[in-house]
């Protein structure tokens, strides 16, 4: 009977130290996976003029996500260009125009003011005057990453201007006019998307509407606190590798 006992203890310890190699493996290659994933560039993509809006009033959370977004911009393949630029107070600050140099326009980037006295108002006047920063012709894709809240209060704060104002529409309009695909990732301000949710989603409301018809995508996860963008940029890594594969 000893015997025999021992044999069962043997063989259950046997096929737990398996089990639990057969874990290992799964959990290094797991970890094999996401490291490649992380590291994983847009070098199988055509290069883009890209440019980078963000705006200033955003929380201070959005702060903490610009290591992503520079590591985003080193990501882009050889030949791209990119543009950096800060919706303020009103006005496009450009940090760094178009450059092929994509090290000097990742250090471009800053930390947002998440100030009300930055408060853009309204986002696409701004981007409209950045979407007129892409030069005709040239063999590059053309796409904008803005970074906003999305929401339009210089005419006011009602459920009519939920994605439907005029200068959204301005937007839409100059964006295929340049043949310039807006993709857009949703962010709150230290203003009325920080606590309303309602004004959440006339914001996120907007940006789908600008990024759906000029043929970008949207990016947002709820309408309450902040989300960071890892998220985001994985999925606008597939977006774009879907959108601008290389041709072979």
């Amino acid at each position: 009977m000893k015997v025999m006992y021992y044999r069962k203890v043997l063989a259950w310890a046997v096929a737990f130290l398996i089990a639990f190699s057969a874990v290992g493996v799964v959990s290094a290659k797991m970890k094999v996976n996401n490291e490649n994933e992380q590291g994983r560039s847009l070098q199988s993509i055509e290069p883009l003029n890209l440019a980078v809006l963000i705006q200033d009033d955003l929380v201070p959370q959005v702060g903490n996500e610009l290591g992503v977004t520079r590591d985003f911009i080193r990501s882009l393949p050889e030949g791209s260009r990119v543009m950096v630029g800060y919706i303020t107070t009103g006005t496009l600050q450009v940090r760094q125009p178009f450059t092929t140099d994509l090290e000097k326009a990742a250090k471009s980037l800053r930390i947002p003011v998440a100030s009300r006295t930055s408060s853009a108002f309204n986002p696409y006047v701004e981007v409209i005057e950045a979407l007129k920063k892409f030069e005709d012709g040239g063999t590059n894709a053309n796409a904008l990453l803005l970074i906003s809240d999305g929401l339009d209060t210089s005419r006011g704060f009602d459920s009519t201007a939920a994605g439907f104002t005029l200068d959204i529409q301005r937007a839409i309009s100059e964006a295929n006019k340049r043949h310039v695909s807006v993709f857009s990732f949703y962010a709150p301000s230290v203003g009325l998307t920080s606590h309303s949710r309602l004004a959440s989603s006339y914001g996120q409301s907007s940006l789908n509407r600008l990024s759906n018809e000029t043929g970008g995508r949207a990016f947002f996860q709820g309408t309450t606190g902040f989300v960071t963008f890892d998220s985001y940029f994985s999925r606008l890594r597939e977006a774009l590798n879907r959108q601008y594969a290389r041709v072979r």
